[in-house]
């Protein structure tokens, strides 16, 4: 097990939260981007004059994984942690226990996209269509790739492990009392 390291601001990081917890954080992550995404496509059809949802849907989906990349990379450089990882305690810091410089942080995004990419080749390949087949791929797909950080004695993800960053429990240091 690995000893606590100081974080920012003198907080105690401590070893890596349970997978379960990490999921739970990916789905309230998922809640709050519907609203980044809502307005990212809001703004991407405003601006192209999009009056069809199928017309310009490659540019659009190039427009929301740069969006995307922006959110998570500011953040994580930022102060190690998106919105719902503060919610859930989450931090993530370099292996060294450092806060996460943004080219890696991108790495770190782009590398993330292994979370769906797997399934969602094997939805094209084998040519389903329907909204559940791809629902059920995506969440077998998802919960495997969770499940690799169990053969792992860190725990970590495969693509923090690349990219030498860790998910850390994380509380902020008590408040002080103001007298």
């Amino acid at each position: 097990m690995m000893r606590p390291a100081k974080g920012l601001a003198g907080a105690e990081a401590s070893a890596p939260p349970g997978v379960f917890r990490r999921l739970a954080c990916f789905v309230y992550e998922g809640v709050l981007l519907f609203g980044v995404v809502m307005i990212a496509g809001y703004l991407y059809s405003s601006l192209t004059q999009q009056r069809n949802a199928m017309e310009g849907r490659l540019g659009l989906m190039a427009f929301l994984f740069v969006i995307l990349a922006i959110y998570f990379s500011w953040f994580w450089s930022r102060s190690g942690q998106t919105v719902a990882m503060k919610a859930w305690h989450l931090r993530l810091l370099t292996v060294q226990g450092q806060p996460v410089s943004q080219a890696r942080a991108f790495a770190r995004y782009v590398l993330s996209w292994l979370w769906f990419l797997p399934a969602l080749a094997m939805v094209h390949a084998a040519g389903l269509n329907s909204t559940a087949a791809i629902f059920g791929a995506m969440t077998a797909g998802v919960l495997a790739y969770a499940a690799l950080a169990w053969l792992r004695a860190d725990r970590q993800f495969w693509h923090d492990v690349v990219c030498g960053t860790r998910l850390v429990t994380w509380r902020p240091p008590p408040k002080a009392k103001s007298s």
